[in-house]
């Protein structure tokens, strides 16, 4: 039997709002409670939601917040510097499209689908203290005000205080040795790419981008830096300065990078920063506190999984203490999550390093890949990621 019946989520982004829905399905009444004062308006760039970040989703009946604003992956194409094929990935046969989003939109449209089903969020509410007792958990905020429940989930990101604060002596998190920059273009000046995601292995830096049947799109870089800049201390740097910097970075490279790049005007410039992640975080729960999403399992954006597992995540906390007393379910929750969750941020490190490649090490990456799709079946080689899909 479960002995949980109300639950305090921290975290406002996308973890949350799903775990607070997923609760409410499960008969645990949830509020969530968020550091900023407002939406997160303009922050974050684009990411793509996986068939089983949808999936989970449809548990919830939810699915709609992100085929409402995606635009549909069909297929993944890997390209050189010279703009020539190296290998295409299709999606996953019998799963729904993945789906390219803007972070800022799902996160909105994730916490007014939230509010629509009766789960309130509180703003201004920065976490700075967690107090527990034999019969539940009380969370301080720096506003001087508390709230107290059964549990206290910490959806509250890849810098968490709820982690924290269950364990000072959590890592930190590790940056990549890459920083991170997006826009959206209304007129890409480019056909449509017909559901295909490039990506563009340049010279000096990668380069992702999408064109809709109207012509507009959305693309992404990272961009190789041995500087860890946030994205505060980019946003210092003039968003001209920055887009000058990109074309420079692309201007060997053959592929409409530049063309791109020339057609974004300064204030569609989206600034994320460094990309980090954290390879394992020791200690997912404590007593009444438990963590998802990013404050447990931080993979750099170069997994394609990052909102997807947060949503998964989500969904599977919230069937494990709908089932069992809240001790064990925390268990059975990391049980279900961990070995999985760890194993794709393993695989995003690898992809990172290829995104980073030197001169030498970009050829055999290039080689090896044009290899693979002359000599095997690309449907066969995609099968072998599917386990991150299903």
């Amino acid at each position: 039997m479960n002995d949980t019946r109300t639950a305090l989520v921290i975290g406002g982004g996308i973890a949350g709002p799903v775990a607070a829905m997923a609760l409410r399905k499960a008969g645990i009444q949830a509020t969530v409670y968020e550091a900023y004062a407002g939406t997160a308006d303009g922050v974050g760039g684009g990411l793509g939601i996986a068939p089983n970040g949808q999936n989970a989703l449809a548990v919830l009946d939810a699915q709609h917040v992100v085929t409402d604003i995606g635009l549909p992956v069909t297929a993944m194409v890997m390209t050189n510097s010279s703009g020539r094929r190296l290998a295409e990935f299709p999606g996953p046969p019998g799963l729904p499209v993945m789906q390219y989003v803007w972070r800022a939109e799902l996160g909105g449209g994730l916490v007014d689908e939230a509010a629509s089903r009766g789960v309130r969020t509180e703003h201004g509410k920065r976490l700075v203290s967690i107090d527990e007792r034999p019969d539940g958990v009380t969370a301080r905020f720096a506003d001087g005000t508390t709230a107290t429940a059964d549990v206290l989930i910490g959806a509250d990101g890849i810098r968490s205080t709820a982690r924290s604060l269950i364990d000072p002596n959590a890592p930190k998190p590790r940056y990549t040795k890459l920083i991170s920059f997006g826009g959206s273009t209304a007129d890409m000046g480019l056909p449509a790419t017909n559901g295909e995601m490039i990506f563009v292995f340049g010279r000096r830096a990668f380069f992702g981008y999408q064109v809709a049947d109207d012509r507009s799109g959305g693309w992404f870089v990272n961009l190789p830096s041995d500087e860890p800049l946030t994205r505060a201390q980019c946003l210092k740097i003039p968003a001209e300065q920055w887009l000058a910097r990109l074309r420079e970075t692309f201007a060997k490279d053959a592929a409409p990078v530049r063309d791109i790049l020339d057609r974004t005007k300064p204030e569609d410039l989206i600034v994320v920063g460094a990309m980090e992640d954290i390879p394992k975080v020791p200690t997912w729960h404590r007593g009444r506190v438990v963590l998802i999403g990013d404050a447990a399992h931080p993979t750099s954006p170069s997994s394609g999984q990052g909102a997807s597992l947060a949503i998964e995540g989500a969904v599977q906390l919230a069937r494990c203490l709908r089932d069992l007393p809240h001790e064990a379910a925390f268990d059975a929750y990391e049980a279900l999550r961990r070995e999985r969750c760890e194993k794709v941020i393993a695989l995003a490190a690898r992809t990172n390093s290829d995104k980073a490649a030197g001169p030498v090490a970009r050829l055999m990456r290039d080689a090896a890949m044009l290899a693979m799709s002359k000599l095997l079946d690309p449907a066969k080689v995609a099968k072998r990621f599917d386990w991150q899909f299903n």
